[in-house]
């Protein structure tokens, strides 16, 4: 199976990378990004591309691909709507159209999500647009939609706000776990998740974090 990640470089990127470099069900890694990951494995070939807005350079890159891991995305705090929407909209239906029209998409969107695009919560709406015109474009396509997510092995996470934040969250994640399992997973869980989807679909098109955690292994280690 030949899988390309987008946004190999961030937190949840570079678990879900983890994940696939180990799986015996893929075969071949193509991370596309504005910066390498660093990462040297043999199945795995990396695309450093400065303008994501127009991937028409590397299409071939993107042949042949069975799934696509999109984990490329940004904090909404202190952005205007359209600034965030052309990250997290504009970016990911250019992926999308870039891509065969049979391949898996697996979108990273968010707990709270707003699928009516109506409410008040900035973020929220410019996800559900994303997510409701992944879902019109693609009959593959799978959104996602974790509460907290901790890093397991390394990962470090690009966001400030997560970065500032996770150093308190880590001692108490175990906690965190056994009040909140509904809004919990882990990088791991997260990574497996997608490629269970990946290799053998799943009953429903917006899976939430107990979906992910029941596809993924459910998170017991902190």
């Amino acid at each position: 199976m030949k899988v390309v990640v987008f946004g190999g470089t961030g937190m949840v990127g570079q678990g879900v990378l983890r994940e696939c470099l180990l799986s015996p069900a893929v075969t071949e890694v193509v991370t596309v990004g504005r910066s390498a990951t660093d990462r040297r494995d043999p199945k795995l070939r990396e695309v450093v591309h400065a303008d994501l807005s127009d991937l028409t350079a590397i299409r071939a890159d993107l042949a042949d691909a069975d799934a696509c891991f999109f984990c490329l995305g940004v904090s909404s705090a202190g952005m205007a709507e359209d600034a965030y929407r052309r990250i997290t909209y504009d970016l990911t239906m250019t992926a999308a159209r870039s891509l065969p029209p049979e391949v898996t998409f697996t979108y990273v969107s968010g707990q709270g999500t707003d699928s009516t695009e109506k409410g008040r919560t900035m973020w929220a709406r410019v996800k559900g647009k994303t997510e409701n015109d992944l879902l019109a474009l693609l009959p593959n396509a799978y959104m996602f939609r974790p509460g907290y997510i901790h890093p397991m092995n390394g990962e470090r996470p690009r966001s400030r706000v997560y970065a500032f934040l996770l150093p308190v969250a880590r001692p108490l994640y175990p906690v965190l776990r056994r009040l909140m399992p509904k809004s919990t997973t882990t990088t791991e869980a997260l990574g497996r998740a997608m490629l269970a989807v990946a290799t053998g679909g799943a009953p429903k098109r917006v899976l939430e974090n107990p979906d992910i955690n029941a596809l993924g292994g459910n998170p017991a280690r902190g």
